[in-house]
């Protein structure tokens, strides 16, 4: 693979590129063109017609005009070109983008945690790097406060999650505006067209595009950069041609005094027309969340150098030719473009807002795949659909439910107006959570003054309160669409959370000591069976309640028991050679063991790699070195070790490992992969625990999973009731099952039931 291709393969995985070539540079900017700036290339086509549906459209002078360009351009400079490309997107997290990576920052740095069962060993990862410079006094001040203050770091939580409702309700208005604008255009050369035709229509593209997505974009991927090229290329000539052709004083717009006239002019009437205004930066928050698929300096070359300008002239152009052809207001964007490129036009647009829709269904695929990652969103079956770039999955669970209310939009509504109203108070309160989640992060993380973080907040959120009470106002008119949306999805992850951490509190409240199991063995007829056992359990430390059910019912349990605890980090990724920690649970005669698999929230948990052997494998890491023997036994295993980065060693390979030891008696191993050139020939005997580990694994290996059922107590609030007795158990009797996203055999499987009182 030669310098510019490995380069551009890192700029796509879970590392982000930090120093590259120009070439390379260049690549990742061409390749963010197609992914990243499909959604935001494609707002020309609704913007004005948006913006002048109201009763805007009564002051059609060439002032009205100049006053909403000099809106579009000194917004998409402000919140597009200064919030996100030079201030937000400094703020990645391991190169990674989006509401949630601003959220991670936080968890970290101030201990915000949603994820129970962090350990302080968890801190050490490479990808959990953290500023250790000393704090302001701002910063501990405001950390302590944090700290001091659960119902403050709750509310937090509900705020971050209000913004990633509202990002999912982009993923159902995007596709809907964004292909009826593009179809509705035909509309002009057959104007005996019918509306339920180009609804039609409009509702076929989206199916096709929506029973496509089981295949992976990586297929179709070459083509959407061209697209999106060709797209922006188009409305900047047609643009720079109408300004010449129709009024080149259209310039004059760019300045801040026309906004200052505009809204002396129009008063409430133009307030409230602010709503389609900030359609002109749908999409921003996408290319801030897509940023961990390429490098932070491509995205910002690709924006500044094409995406930028070309929107600019884009508008420019549009705005000229309404200046001159006021009673083309509801339909400029076909209108101003020059009759012998209208077609190839028209088919270009179309193309262009397929691949705006795609950007955005994939950013929400994306989104709930991190949201349950973090116990905030009810198990669902994520699928790689690319083996060579990561981060592109699919979850049909997802897909369908945003076809059906990407159609229901679409067919409901059938008016662009309508649903770029909704759009408007999505895109505008996703934007503001950004900006709040930046003001707490530029004091705790960059630990800088706090006239810095409110200066920050006062200057871009007041754009943006200015516009969300804009769209506000236009709740009765489609408003009211990403709103009860977003309601009943911010219930949802609430108390899917809630309730998760409810039953993760009542294990760390009932666990039990297995000195007990042990000495209840003789009258219980306890015996051990051969074979190994995995116990899956969300406890890092000690023996969950549900594997105390089981042997008090059914006294019998395999000769090696291990302990395992699939939990995800505040971090987006893992290496592959910092994902296991093995550790003993009791003395060695009790052969249990425990453990902890760790993936970060942005890892995929469902690859099909050997998990057992991998397992066992790093088992007898631990126990061939845990004495700090540096002797060269022969080799242990071999084969596939698969994702886990463990590959088949000698003994050789083991005694480079490193250990680390918990707080507790307990010892623990960050199993590491390692190469060695060391002759077998000269290798010692292997231990007898560890003869008798693998003896164990040919008589094979059992699955043990807790199925939990979490109750009320009866003395719990009808609210507590309703939330964990109605809500909760619905939800979690219709997710997907532990074993199926853990990709536990079923031929192997093994149930516990039990109910938790919580």
């Amino acid at each position: 693979m030669n310098a510019p291709e490995q380069a551009s393969e890192l700029g796509i995985s879970q590392q982000n590129v930090k120093r590259v070539s120009y070439s390379t540079m260049l690549t990742l900017a061409y390749q963010s063109l197609g992914v990243v700036y499909g959604d935001i290339s494609a707002s020309p086509l609704y913007v004005y017609k948006t913006t002048f549906s109201g009763k805007l459209s009564l002051h059609e002078n060439d002032e009205e005009i100049f006053g909403v360009l000099s809106f579009i351009f000194w917004t998409m400079t402000l919140i597009a070109l200064f919030k996100y490309i030079f201030i937000v997107m400094s703020a990645d997290d391991n190169g990674e983008g989006g509401t949630f990576a601003l959220y991670s920052l936080l968890c970290r740095h101030a201990r915000l945690s949603i994820l129970p069962n962090q350990q302080d060993v968890d801190e050490k990862l490479s990808s959990y790097a953290m500023d250790r410079s000393v704090d302001s006094q701002q910063s501990l001040a405001l950390k302590s406060f944090l700290e001091k203050h659960p119902k403050f770091r709750t509310s937090l939580l509900i705020f971050v999650l209000l913004g990633t409702c509202m990002a999912i309700g982009d993923g159902i208005l995007t596709p809907s505006i964004s292909v009826l604008s593009a179809v509705s255009g035909v509309k002009l050369k057959i104007p005996e067209l019918h509306e339920n035709y180009v609804v039609m229509i409009s509702c076929v593209i989206l199916l096709g595009l929506f029973s496509l997505q089981h295949h992976g974009t990586h297929r179709v991927a070459f083509l959407f950069a061209p697209v999106v090229i060709a797209w922006l290329l188009c409305i900047c000539c047609i643009g720079i041609y109408n300004i010449f052709r129709w009024n080149t004083r259209i310039t004059h717009a760019l300045s801040p005094v026309y906004i200052l006239k505009f809204l002396r002019n129009t008063g409430t009437e133009g307030w409230v027309s602010l709503g389609g205004v900030v359609l002109s930066v749908t999409g921003v928050e996408a290319m801030f969340t897509d940023m961990g698929h390429f490098s932070p300096l491509s995205i910002r070359v690709a924006f500044t150098v094409l995406v930028y300008p070309s929107l600019i002239l884009a508008y420019m152009g549009e705005a000229a030719f309404l200046s001159k052809h006021h009673e083309d207001i509801q339909r400029s964007f076909y209108k101003a473009i020059p009759e012998p490129v209208f077609w190839p036009v028209f088919i270009v647009a179309t193309l262009a807002a397929v691949v705006g829709s795609q950007a955005v269904i994939s950013a929400t695929f994306s989104i709930v795949s991190q949201s349950s990652a973090l116990n905030c969103f009810p198990r669902v079956k994520v699928i790689h659909t690319s083996s060579k770039i990561y981060g592109q999955i699919y979850i049909p669970e997802v897909n369908w439910m945003l076809m059906f209310l990407c159609l229901a939009v679409t067919v409901g509504l059938r008016d662009t107006n309508m649903i770029g109203h909704a759009y408007g108070l999505a895109v505008t309160t996703v934007m503001f959570v950004t900006t709040c989640l930046m003001g707490l992060i530029i004091i705790i993380v960059w630990k800088r003054r706090i006239i810095d973080a409110i200066s920050f907040v006062v200057i871009f959120g007041s754009v943006e309160l200015l516009y969300i009470s804009s769209s506000i106002c236009k709740v009765p008119e489609g408003g009211w669409i990403p709103l009860a949306l977003s309601l009943i999805l911010l219930a949802v992850m609430y108390i899917w959370n809630y309730g998760t951490m409810k039953k993760h509190q009542f294990d760390n409240e009932n666990k039990v000591s297995i000195n007990r199991i042990i000495s209840l063995g003789p009258s219980l007829g306890m015996v051990r069976v051969p074979g190994i056992g995995l116990v899956y359990t969300n406890l890092v430390t000690g023996i969950p309640a549900i594997f105390g059910h089981f042997v008090t019912n059914l006294p019998a349990f395999h000769q090696v028991l291990v302990f395992v605890c699939v939990k995800s980090v505040q971090v987006p990724h893992l290496s592959e050679n910092e994902r296991l920690l093995i550790s003993r649970v009791g003395p060695k005669e009790y052969g249990m063991f425990r453990c902890i698999v760790r993936f970060g929230y942005k890892d995929l948990q469902q690859e099909n790699y050997n998990f057992d052997n991998s397992l066992v494998t790093g088992i007898l890491q631990f126990v061939e070195t845990e004495d700090g023997c540096c002797s060269k036994p022969a080799m242990i295993s071999s084969g596939e070790i698969g994702n886990l980065g463990i590959q088949a060693f000698s003994a050789g390979d083991l005694s480079s490992l490193d250990l680390c030891h918990e707080t507790s008696t307990q010892s623990q191993c960050d199993v590491r992969g390692t190469s060695s050139d060391i002759n077998h020939s000269e290798a010692p005997p292997l231990k007898g625990e560890t003869l008798g580990i693998l003896k164990a694994k040919e008589s094979g290996v059992a699955y043990i999973l807790g199925h939990s059922y979490a109750k009320a107590k009866k003395s719990s609030p009808v609210l507590k009731k309703l939330a964990i007795d109605v809500v909760y158990a619905f939800l979690n009797k219709n997710c997907r099952d532990p074993d199926d996203v853990l990709n536990v055999p079923p031929t192997s499987l093994l149930e516990v039931g039990m109910v938790y009182y919580v």
